[in-house]
């Protein structure tokens, strides 16, 4: 990739990194990031989003931890799971799964997050919230905020809550997102019947990787 603009660009007062900031400056596309974020990135989430939120039924998460690596996670529930508080602060639930928890882990050390819905099947857009996320108990967080949605599977309880204070907030286009139809849930939502939920579908179990030698205690014992 070639430089084609002046080695020292005039500062920039706009959303996104340095980096995004320089490729544009390589690019050519500076204008055209600009007129992006003046007209279309938010640091709040207005009503029209803010609605969009509160009906979609899946979302995708971006992590990384405190050395930058990343993790890429996929959440889903009945509309209404990420719960809107306010029009800078969502939440939505942490429930049982694997018992890895690499995007709460990864929080733990990094509070960045991105998250992306995606509806595909009415309105075929997105929507991107960028922010930085703090952990809460169930217990404590219902204690503060009314109207958290109740779990779908009954006797499921939340772990914990990913809250997330909203940061950018802007629209993914429909150019090459695909239109779906919705069929319906089957039985096995929410299941914790390790067939039904897809077992070894990869056939991992029992090949060989790097991590799964024979433990080496850090310390003698």
């Amino acid at each position: 990739m070639r430089e084609n603009s002046p080695r020292h660009a005039p500062p920039r007062h706009a959303p996104g990194s340095a980096g995004e900031h320089r490729v544009q400056e390589i690019t050519g596309t500076r204008e055209r990031a600009d007129r992006f974020y003046r007209d279309q990135m938010l640091d709040h989430l207005n009503p029209r989003m803010r609605e969009f939120v509160a009906r979609q039924e899946m979302m995708f998460i971006a992590t990384a931890d405190r050395q930058g690596e990343c993790d890429s996670s996929f959440r889903a529930g009945p509309p209404g799971f990420v719960h809107v508080i306010d029009e800078h602060t969502l939440t939505y639930p942490e429930f049982r799964g694997n018992g890895v928890f690499a995007s709460v882990g990864n929080i733990l050390e990094n509070p960045h997050v991105g998250l992306m819905f995606l509806d595909f099947t009415r309105e075929r857009i997105g929507l991107h919230v960028n922010g930085r996320a703090s952990l809460l108990e169930d217990v404590e967080l219902r204690r503060h905020i009314r109207g958290l949605p109740e779990p779908e599977v009954p006797g499921q309880r939340a772990l914990m809550w990913t809250v997330v204070h909203v940061e950018e907030a802007y629209i993914h286009c429909r150019k090459h997102i695909p239109h779906l139809r919705e069929v319906g849930r089957e039985e096995s939502w929410g299941t914790d019947d390790t067939l039904r939920k897809g077992g070894d579908f990869f056939e991992a179990k029992g090949t060989p990787t790097r991590w799964s030698a024979p433990h080496t205690p850090a310390y003698p014992s």
